[in-house]
């Protein structure tokens, strides 16, 4: 069929309204399907600079801050103040109380103990459990007590340790290292006569040997004072026969004390 050029022009103008505005293809084009959305393009990356290798924290020299600390300490009350705020030794963070001294610190008989324990930490006084109880009934066989206001005849009690250890385990020998230096100012401040150092734990940390019962009885110096290792009371109720042993040290010392040896 032949279309004349009119009719011809008005039907290729109603295939360009229909959307027929495209040559032929090879295959067919369904018109009624919607494009596939595509996804937005990413953005590019922004170039991030390497981060810079952080150096490792230097690690803190313990007895050194305690060797520090101590030294700035002027008195003995300047002591509890500076033991109190040292922030670290760990066995602080499970204590109740901070276990410094006991007695009077005019006292020419300075006794060192070990550590505190579960009554020492409750009520923050050195040797005031059943081992604390001992220990006074020692002394005063010899006329000395915690409680007395003249030196000659005054103890004055304190630990290598301000802290209990838990589970009343031994403290660690970097724990009596980092302490030491607080123990030296505390003798210092102190100036006793004698000291007496109750337990293997005080000759570790004034000594550097173990061994009470080999130790023990036999006049040594420490810290630049006689000094007598004694067993501690805690020993004496675990083993009742060593009394006698602790009864022959407390003569000893009571002779010291009156010029006789």
């Amino acid at each position: 069929m032949t279309l004349d050029p009119n009719t011809a022009l008005a039907l290729l103008e109603w295939q360009v309204e229909l959307g027929a505005d495209e040559a032929m293809l090879d295959a067919p084009v369904d018109r009624t399907e919607l494009p596939e959305a595509r996804p937005p393009a990413a953005p590019a990356p922004i170039p991030v600079a390497p981060a810079a290798a952080s150096a490792p924290e230097p690690e803190i020299d313990r007895v050194a801050a305690a060797r520090a600390a101590a030294g700035a300490v002027r008195d003995l009350e300047d002591l509890t103040a500076a033991i109190e705020a040292f922030e670290l030794c760990d066995l602080k963070r499970g204590c109740e109380r901070t276990v410094i001294a006991d007695g009077n610190p005019a006292a020419r008989v300075m006794v060192i103990g070990e550590a505190p324990g579960r009554d020492e930490d409750r009520i923050g006084k050195p040797f005031v459990g059943r081992a604390g109880q001992l220990l006074d009934r020692m002394f005063a066989a010899i006329g000395l007590s915690r409680g007395a206001e003249t030196g000659d005849s005054a103890l004055y009690i304190t630990n290598i340790i301000p802290w209990r250890p838990p589970q009343n385990r031994e403290p660690t020998p970097e724990e009596i290292a980092m302490m030491l230096p607080f123990v030296e100012r505390h003798v210092a401040l102190a100036a006793p006569d004698v000291i007496v150092m109750m337990g293997n734990i005080s000759c570790q940390g004034l000594l550097g040997r173990r061994g009470i019962t080999r130790l023990r009885g036999t006049w040594t110096e420490a810290m630049g004072r006689p000094a007598l290792p004694m067993f501690h009371p805690a020993y004496l109720l675990r083993n009742p026969e060593a009394k006698r042993e602790a009864w022959a040290d407390l003569l000893s010392l009571q002779a010291r004390l009156r010029g006789g040896a």
